[in-house]
C-alpha cells in the first residue's frame, strides 16, 4: 500500500483518514477525490474536483494507485431521494469499473451498521453473518443495503482483488457533525418513547482499524463498533441540554409535518431516521478484535465524551 486514492476525501472522517494516512512512511501518496475542497491540505495529498459517479480510472493509473478507499456518500437526509441515490448507487459502480480497469489490487468500501436496517427483532448483537435488512423507507439505510450487495458482488466475481468492506457504526469525535449531532445540540432534545441506547465508534479508532485492514491486506466484512452502549438522554444531559420524552407516533407525525415543510425545528432527517432512536442495532466487533488483534481506544460512552467536552468548553 503505497498510493492510495480516497473518494469523499474532505468529508469528516475521510479528513482525518487523510492526515491519519499521510503520515504513515510507507504511504508515498495520496489521491483525494471529492466536489469540497478540503479543509487542510498534506503534504503528500494531490486533490482533485470531481464527482464519483464520474470515471477515476484516468487518475487511477496516472498516479500507480494500489489502493482505494470508497467512502463518498451523501449522508445527510435530502428531500431529493432520487438524486441521493443516483449518487450513492451509481457513484459506486463507478468506482468498482474504475478499480477494474485500472488494475487496483486492494479496494476497501465503507458500508455502515444502518444497513443492517433497524428492527425489533435484529440479532443481538449483530455479527457480519447477520442479514442486511436496511429499511426501504429510509433512503440512507436502503442505500446502504443495495450498494454493499453491489460491492459484495464484485469481490466474488473478481477474487484477484482484495475486497473489504467495513461497516462502521455512528462515528463521533471532536468533529462529529451531522444531523444526529445537530440534534443533540438542541436545548430541549425531543426523544421516543420508547427508544434504545446507542453504539458509537471513535474516529481515532475508525481510522486506525481501517488502516490494519489495509496494512494487514484483510479481505471480508468487519464491524468497526465501539464497547458498550450510551443513552440517548445521557448524551444529551452531557451537552447541558435537557431531553424531552414524546410518544413514538405523536413524534412521528409531528416530525412528518416539518420534513414536509423544510423546518428544522424539531429534527433534520425524515421520520423513518426515529427508527434509529427506537430499536436496538448493536454490532459486534469481536471478529476485527479476533482478526487484527485491533484495541478499542474508546468505548461507546467515552467516545462521546470527548465530543461533549469539545463542544462545551473542555479538552478537546
Amino acid at each position: 500500500m503505497k498510493r492510495v486514492l480516497i473518494t469523499g476525501s474532505s468529508g469528516y472522517f475521510r479528513g482525518k483518514l487523510v492526515g491519519y494516512l499521510a503520515a504513515k512512511p510507507e504511504i508515498e501518496e495520496i489521491v483525494g477525490l471529492d466536489l469540497s475542497t478540503p479543509a487542510e491540505r498534506t503534504g503528500n495529498l494531490t486533490f482533485y474536483k470531481r464527482d464519483v459517479r464520474k470515471p477515476s480510472d484516468d487518475l487511477m493509473e496516472k498516479h500507480g494507485v494500489d489502493t482505494v478507499i470508497h467512502a463518498a456518500w451523501v449522508l445527510p437526509p435530502i428531500h431529493n431521494k432520487t438524486r441521493m441515490e443516483d449518487i450513492n448507487i451509481n457513484g459506486t459502480q463507478s468506482v468498482l469499473n474504475s478499480v477494474l480497469r485500472a488494475g487496483v489490487a486492494q479496494l476497501l468500501y465503507t458500508s455502515s451498521t444502518t444497513a443492517y436496517g433497524f428492527h425489533s427483532d435484529n440479532d443481538n448483537p449483530l455479527t457480519e453473518d447477520s442479514p442486511l435488512r436496511g429499511n426501504d423507507d429510509f433512503t440512507y439505510s436502503r442505500c446502504k443495503r443495495l450498494v454493499e450487495n453491489v460491492v459484495q458482488d464484485f469481490a466474488r466475481i473478481n477474487p484477484g482483488i482484495t475486497v473489504t468492506i467495513v461497516r462502521p457504526c455512528f462515528v463521533v469525535g471532536p468533529g462529529f457533525k451531522n444531523p444526529l449531532a445537530t440534534h443533540l445540540r438542541k436545548k430541549i432534545v425531543l426523544l421516543p418513547l420508547p427508544r434504545s441506547p446507542l453504539q458509537l465508534v471513535h474516529e481515532d479508532d475508525l481510522v486506525e482499524a481501517i488502516y490494519l485492514l489495509l496494512a494487514q491486506r484483510k479481505a471480508g466484512i468487519y464491524n468497526i463498533a465501539g464497547d458498550g452502549v450510551i443513552s440517548f438522554e445521557d448524551m444529551a444531559r452531557m451537552l447541558g441540554n435537557i431531553p424531552l420524552s414524546l410518544p413514538f407516533k405523536l413524534l412521528w407525525v409531528l416530525n412528518d409535518i416539518g420534513w414536509f415543510l423544510r423546518l428544522n425545528l424539531l429534527t433534520e432527517f425524515p421520520s423513518p431516521a426515529i427508527n434509529i432512536f427506537r430499536y436496538p442495532w448493536i454490532a459486534s466487533n469481536d471478529k476485527l478484535k479476533r482478526e487484527t488483534a485491533f484495541t478499542y481506544r474508546y468505548d461507546s460512552r467515552t467516545a462521546f465524551e470527548h465530543f461533549a467536552r469539545h463542544v462545551t468548553g473542555g479538552e478537546g
